[in-house]
């Protein structure tokens, strides 16, 4: 494992991962152990976006999750700026991991999971509602957001689960963004979008980082990788090491 070089003195640092590892037991197979994550070492910087890439089973979504804490280190550490001071995440109780998801870490998932029949508009201000934010304001912001996201107003008061894969990752992306959290995790936000919408999503992105959010993202599309990364985390095989990106963002070809 090479340690991610990616320090700027100039900057926060939101994320810090330290001799992290994760092996699956599995259980139906006789214990298997099936070793995933090995001793990474990774630093997130507000304002900045870190791309981790790598060919599909590499690792890269695992990663992810446990930065989520939806998974638990097999071993390490992975210290988060939470409420001005840093917390292990893989040490932390479970009221404190709640709170961390209320208020520091923010999570797009591929895959939009809500309860049935809670309407778009609800489903896109649930966030702010838990953080006790007024009705009209949460409704404004998620209003705003599916008008971005070129969700029809026909659509808000309808539950999502009836959407078309694309909508649904539509809407689970303004649900995701109507909260300014300090980190954001995108996993393939883009991977159901056309290219109109992609550039939504990538806009998106640009405007959370000039907040000085810091973004962690999966982006199989290249055109929104490169648009949008300052760093890329390379995941290969059970290992782990990091580029740094040098090229400037480009933007999405019309």
């Amino acid at each position: 494992m090479t340690s991610a070089n990616m320090s700027n003195t100039s900057t926060t640092t939101m994320i810090q991962v330290e001799q992290l590892s994760k092996t699956f037991t599995l259980h139906n197979q006789g214990g298997i152990q099936l070793p995933i994550l090995n001793n990474v070492d990774l630093q997130i910087s507000a304002g900045q976006c870190t791309v981790l890439h790598g060919e599909s089973g590499s690792g890269k979504s695992t990663l992810l999750r446990t930065l989520y804490a939806n998974y638990l280190p097999s071993s390490g550490a992975i210290h988060v700026r939470h409420q001005g001071e840093m917390l292990d995440l893989a040490t932390a109780t479970s009221h404190e991991l709640l709170d961390v998801r209320r208020h520091t870490i923010g999570y797009v998932s591929q895959f939009l999971r809500v309860i049935p029949r809670v309407s778009t508009l609800d489903v896109v201000k649930q966030p702010l509602k838990e953080r006790g934010v007024a009705d009209d304001e949460a409704e404004a912001r998620a209003t705003l957001l599916l008008q971005q996201l070129n969700i029809p107003e026909r659509l808000w008061s309808l539950a999502p689960s009836t959407f078309s894969g694309g909508e649904q990752q539509r809407v689970n992306i303004a649900r995701g963004f109507i909260q300014d959290y300090p980190i954001l995790l995108l996993d393939e936000p883009t991977a159901s979008l056309d290219q109109k919408n992609s550039e939504v999503v990538v806009q998106l992105i640009k405007n959370a980082l000039a907040k000085s959010i810091a973004v962690v993202g999966i982006f199989h599309d290249s055109q929104v990788r490169s648009a949008v990364a300052d760093h890329v985390f390379s995941v290969n095989e059970n290992s782990l090491h990091t580029t740094q990106t040098n090229d400037q963002p480009v933007a999405l070809n019309h």
